[in-house]
């Protein structure tokens, strides 16, 4: 199972590699779509990232209400919670 650290290490690797968000705008409190200038196709991207990351399904719902890099830590450390 995936620590918290270990998911927020996993989200920045893959907000700087593959949507080229610079790693210094990158913080807990920054907006997806504000801060780091992500848009919904982006977000559907995500989700497959992360999916591929935890090897869960995610519903994109569960993700709707993620604003946030900490709102989608939460949502991940809540996936990977329930499925343990």
């Amino acid at each position: 199972m995936m620590t918290r650290d270990e998911i927020y290490q996993a989200l920045k690797d893959i907000l700087v590699k593959e949507f080229e968000v610079p790693e210094e705008e990158l913080s807990l409190e920054a907006n997806l779509y504000q801060d780091l200038d992500l848009d919904s196709i982006d977000a559907v991207d995500l989700v497959v990232k992360l999916q591929q990351l935890t090897g869960k399904k995610i519903q994109p719902n569960e993700f709707k209400s993620a604003r946030t890099v900490a709102d989608v830590i939460d949502a991940l450390e809540q996936l990977v919670s329930d499925a343990a």
